[in-house]
């Protein structure tokens, strides 16, 4: 099958790729032009372990350009996978699909073939039969899901293991009215052995919106668990390793820590709490989420300056900068509120990352990034706020080592605090 695929961020550059190693025909588009010229190249723009690989391997399968309209017309089906980042409210900003919609319609008006808009993109309940239709409608003079096929596809892909994600999915869902678009999403996913759920398309939106909601809520509810068994010098990792046994409570997400971040979990959430207020509806489990997650993090400070009184012109270091490992991706970080907190506090910061160095800097220029992790340890004491692997063959004795994320090896020899252990 012929795709195009609008946006090469995360979500487009893994979907694109991975489709072309099915063996379909696979057309990027962006506006970026630093994008296209990468993807062309087979390079991939962002960090994703595997997709240089994937990328290189199948550069026969694989066009990029910034022409919306040669990418449309050669192909039958396109993905729309461009941001949809968060307004200051926490609602979602709709004007990258806005824009990707009405660039669509252009094509489609002058297209005689049948084709299908599929919305990979994270949107509410609603937009896509909603803004993305009207649009879609109004600059191509046709009607959804009769002259052109209209549906949604959320994605399920998690940063650092995408590809895994991708051909070994828990499940697929497709929210679909038209058997145009049924039948090219079937024929699409038809070498995928998993559960397969074909639904209304603002059914499919939510499913994305919800599971990302409930996993972010067993974090938050690991991480106030975690704070009263640190209370009560309880290791709240053998209290979860009871609790998961038991069959009705999946044992994943219940790692207590310093929380979640990225470009999912925190938008997702604010984006239900904004329009739950919208509906009239009081979201207060989504909200307490929310706040849970953001006081977590301090706990670590609370916890430093027990060891370390007083933090002016006392050098921090920070092992992790991106929000989990195996990812540059810094969005949401739970290093950048310690970050933020310290440098009020009067403190200086060393960090290190393997990977995530360079979009920190971006954010905060004014710390000292240093050229190792050993050189971290040099600091008056150490945060661990990313759990990578590098960090477990450090030698930790004699240091103040405050852990956010579990790192055993920072036990040995330290003067140690772990943030719910």
């Amino acid at each position: 099958m012929r795709i195009s695929i609008l946006g090469c961020g995360y979500v487009g550059a893994v979907t694109g790729a991975c489709f072309a190693e099915l063996g379909h025909e696979v057309f990027f588009v962006d506006v970026d032009p630093a994008k296209v010229e990468a993807i062309g190249s087979g390079v991939s723009p962002i960090f994703e372990p595997g997709l240089n690989e994937l990328l290189a391997k199948n550069r026969t399968q694989i066009s990029a350009t910034t022409d919306t309209h040669q990418a449309i017309q050669e192909t039958e089906i396109t993905f729309v996978c461009v941001g949809t980042p968060s307004n200051n409210d926490g609602s979602i900003d709709l004007a990258y699909i806005q824009s990707a919609c009405r660039d669509i319609g252009h094509v489609l008006k002058q297209k005689d073939e049948k084709h299908s808009v599929v919305i990979k993109s994270t949107v509410l309940p609603g937009t896509t039969e909603g803004i993305v239709r009207q649009i879609l409608e109004k600059v191509s003079g046709k009607t959804a899901h009769v002259e052109f096929g209209l549906a949604s596809n959320p994605e399920f892909l998690r940063e650092g293991s995408a590809l895994s994600d991708f051909f070994s999915p828990d499940r697929i869902v497709i929210g679909v009215a038209d058997d145009y678009s049924r039948q090219a999403l079937d024929t699409l996913y038809s070498s995928f052995d998993c559960p397969k759920l074909c639904t209304a398309i603002p059914v499919a939106e939510m499913i994305k919106y919800v599971s990302n909601a409930f996993l972010a809520t067993k974090i938050s509810f690991a991480n106030e668990i975690g704070n009263i068994c640190k209370k009560m010098g309880i290791d709240t990792a053998e209290v979860f390793a009871g609790v998961g046994m038991d069959h009705r409570i999946n044992p994943a997400f219940f790692q207590s820590g310093i929380g979640f971040g990225g470009s999912c979990f925190p938008k997702d959430v604010h984006a239900l709490i904004a329009k739950a207020e919208e509906l009239g509806v009081d979201a207060r489990i989504l909200k307490d989420v929310s706040r849970v997650n953001d006081e977590q993090p301090l706990k670590l400070l609370d916890l430093l300056e027990k060891h370390v009184p007083g933090l002016e012109k006392k050098k921090i270091g920070l092992l992790g900068l991106a929000f989990k490992p195996n990812t540059d991706d810094v969005r949401d970080s739970r290093a950048g509120p310690l970050v933020k907190e310290l440098l009020q506090r009067g403190a200086t910061v060393l960090a290190y990352d393997p990977m995530a160095m360079g979009n920190f800097r971006k954010l905060y220029p004014q710390i000292e990034y240093a050229s190792s992790a050993d050189s971290v340890l040099e600091a008056d004491a150490v945060i661990i706020a990313t759990e990578w692997k590098d960090f477990e063959g450090l030698d930790y004795r004699n240091k103040i080592v405050i852990d956010g994320r579990r790192i055993e090896r920072a036990r040995e020899g330290s003067t140690y605090e772990g943030v719910c252990w």
